[in-house]
């Protein structure tokens, strides 16, 4: 089932705008009742005033309603093994929980998966902002 993720990751990242950085990045969430929304990262002149894969991933699974994360995959077009940045580590953490897993990914599959937790073990918790 992962292996669906990782495409709709891959073909976000088909579609990313990376005129500066010529570093196209996909992402793809998947919620626990099955929904997928996916992203790819947009630059934009001021660089580098963009956002990524991750960002835009989860502006559509916000705007699709949100709800519980069950998985997200990440791929980049020139790298083995791409980890999310530490801004779209603590937001993907803002809706995924700690053993949310997190496949990497290169442009033919998954390469490791891993959690949330693992790769922000100190993030920032919203409730103590209440």
């Amino acid at each position: 089932m992962s292996h669906d993720l990782f495409q709709a990751a891959r073909a976000a990242m088909a579609k990313a705008y990376a005129p500066y950085s010529k570093f196209p990045v996909g992402a793809a969430i998947r919620t626990t009742d099955g929904r997928v929304f996916s992203g790819a990262n947009i630059e934009i002149a001021s660089y580098p005033e963009g956002w990524c894969a991750e960002t835009t991933a989860l502006a559509h699974f916000v705007m699709g309603g949100g709800g519980d994360i069950a998985e997200v995959a990440v791929v980049a077009e020139r790298m083995a093994r791409v980890t999310p940045c530490g801004g779209c580590r603590q937001r993907l953490a803002e809706f995924g929980r700690p053993d949310t897993r997190l496949h990497l990914c290169d442009e033919k599959g998954i390469v490791e998966t891993t959690t949330l937790g693992a790769m922000l073990p100190l993030g920032f918790q919203g409730d103590i902002l209440k």
